[in-house]
């Protein structure tokens, strides 16, 4: 069973943007998710890519995943016709020793909002962590794109913007 192994982090500051090696603007929309179901299933177009990604509805650093390629033609379709909310973003490559950073400069409503994110081949992995690396929010349900679609940063009061 695929599963993804990943932690985001907040980041500070812009000296991270000095180490980009590549940038590409996505967008997602989401065909299913929680609260009724116990997977979100998106659709994500970056560049001339398009997938079908469906993960678990489980926080924490190790969630179930499945992802599939499917024609850019039908991601665009399904984004217009079936999927509700939208997040939009640049997805910037950082990086950082043997490990790649993705970090994900939201845009519309949830601008403002930067989160890195490290894939990792197992939950206690060490990685370097570079001084722009900011606090964990691996478990907080808010900064998961599911549900910045549906409750995006630019409605967080200032106590949900503050550090926890």
């Amino acid at each position: 069973m695929p599963v993804e192994i990943e932690r985001k982090f907040l980041v500070n500051g812009d000296a991270w943007r000095r180490a980009v090696s590549r940038s590409e603007p996505m967008a997602q929309g989401y065909l299913a998710g929680p609260p009724a179901s116990r997977a979100s299933v998106r659709v994500r177009i970056a560049g001339d890519d398009a997938w079908l990604n469906i993960k678990s509805a489980t926080l924490g650093v190790e969630r179930d995943e499945y992802e599939y390629a499917i024609p850019r033609e039908d991601a665009e379709r399904m984004l217009a016709t079936l999927c509700g909310e939208r997040v939009e973003k640049i997805r910037h490559h950082v990086a950082a020793g043997p490990h790649v950073f993705e970090i994900d400069e939201f845009l519309g409503e949830n601008a403002g909002l930067i989160v890195a994110e490290i894939e990792l081949s197992h939950a206690e992995e060490p990685f370097e962590r570079p001084a722009w690396l900011g606090r964990e929010v691996t478990p907080l349900a808010r900064y998961y794109n599911v549900n910045l679609a549906s409750r995006p940063y630019s409605r967080w009061s200032a106590d949900e913007r503050a550090p926890d």
